[in-house]
């Protein structure tokens, strides 16, 4: 960036670092002002940071003329990692003995009814609809990934403790390790299909999750162990911080899944170690400024000169994802009325919020399947912006 020759006497630095450095301070002192906003208005302050990240992308693309993208460069994607990271670990914290043995059932009729129910509305729709059949497949097993960290923000702003909150957060907490292999077998299945390469896809997938469980376990054993240990009793900040940095930059580096490691992670954590909640108050302590870069980068991130090549796929992925979320929920809760029947029946539309993990595999699909690479992409970012904006009110509303 340089300035005009009328003022390149100031002394002013608009370099690189500088623009960044208040571009990250502007988004933190939104942050402040969605919080007021939120607390007088029926909106929650996730959708409103969305929303703001969405007039981001306007005024990059349509004010300033340049092409879609992170406005942080380089740097978005590390932020958006960790903020996913820290989320999936304090989901994880919630996995406890105690809590499985309650709910475990619960968690696994119901997230199975949406899954299951949610795949086959979503793909079978769009192939009713005449979309390619690599389009239909791959948005069917995308449509499984569900936002962990909108659902967990909306329940933990709500102060609610009943069964339907607790399920929610317990469901979130494995559905994006249900994603992943939905995903991988999707990816399997068309690559041998279309290529005959399903073979490779499958042990792909098979390494991202298996390698993830065994990366989330080699660091969750000794961290479980030192947390408390370090510092008379106590973990600290820096510890906290540290473990999540190494959870996402090994993940990362090894190419398996950031977010079930990091769920497996705080599982052993918080079943093994005398200190357990005092980790995640350490982590929950630092973790909304790292979200507050995330859900604004998420609405940033939507190219708005490649949304209307996909406008109506991503109307129909929407809707079908909405009816599939809804009709699992149902199916789901009439399935568990034995076990117990505090339930709402419209629990999975909970369930909708959807971004980092969407937007991951549908660039594994776009690196996949280029001819179908800019509809897929378009279709899933365009999608993300209204399931983050939408996603919290109907959290909020199954809540009340």
């Amino acid at each position: 960036m340089t300035l005009p020759d009328s003022l390149s006497w100031l002394p002013v630095d608009p370099s690189l670092s500088s623009v960044t450095l208040m571009l990250l301070g502007m988004m933190l002192s939104i942050s402040i002002l969605a919080d007021v906003v939120a607390r007088r208005t029926f909106l929650p302050r996730i959708s409103l940071l969305v929303l703001v990240g969405v007039g981001v992308a306007v005024v990059q693309q349509v004010v300033l003329g340049q092409q879609g993208g992170a406005p942080l460069g380089g740097l978005s994607e590390p932020l958006i990692q960790v903020a996913l990271v820290m989320v999936a670990f304090l989901l994880g914290g919630e996995l406890t003995l105690d809590r499985l043995r309650s709910l475990g059932p619960l968690i696994l009729i119901v997230s199975i009814s949406v899954i299951g129910v949610g795949t086959l509305a979503v793909g079978v729709g769009l192939l009713a609809l005449g979309f390619p059949v690599v389009v239909a497949v791959s948005l069917a097993a995308i449509s499984v990934a569900t936002d962990p960290a909108a659902v967990q923000e909306t329940v933990r702003a709500s102060g609610d403790t009943r069964l339907r909150a607790r399920l929610l957060l317990g469901i979130v907490a494995i559905d994006d390790g249900w994603g992943i292999v939905v995903f991988g077998l999707a990816m399997a299945i068309l690559g041998w299909m279309l290529s005959g390469d399903g073979e490779l896809a499958l042990l792909e997938a098979a390494w991202e999750l298996g390698g993830a469980i065994l990366l989330g376990t080699a660091i969750g054993l000794p961290a479980a162990w030192l947390t408390g240990r370090l510092a008379r009793g106590e973990p600290t900040q820096l510890e906290a911080l540290a473990l999540i940095l190494l959870l996402a930059g090994i993940s990362s580096w090894l190419g398996v899944s950031s977010l079930l490691a990091a769920m497996v992670t705080g599982a052993l954590v918080a079943n093994l170690s005398r200190h357990h909640t005092r980790s995640f108050n350490e982590i929950e302590l630092i973790e909304w400024p790292f979200l507050v870069f995330f859900f604004v980068l998420s609405g940033a991130s939507i190219d708005l000169y490649r949304f209307g090549d996909a406008l109506g796929l991503t109307l129909a992925y929407i809707l079908l994802r909405l009816f599939g979320r809804y009709l699992g929920g149902l199916l789901g809760v009439r399935l568990a009325r034995k076990r117990q029947a505090d339930l709402p029946g419209n629990i999975g539309l909970a369930l909708t919020p959807q971004a980092g993990v969407a937007m991951g595999m549908a660039l594994l699909a776009a690196e996949r399947f280029p001819e179908h690479g800019p509809m897929l992409l378009s279709a899933v970012v365009g999608s993300t912006v209204v399931f983050e904006m939408l996603g919290p009110l109907l959290v909020k509303k199954v809540l009340r």
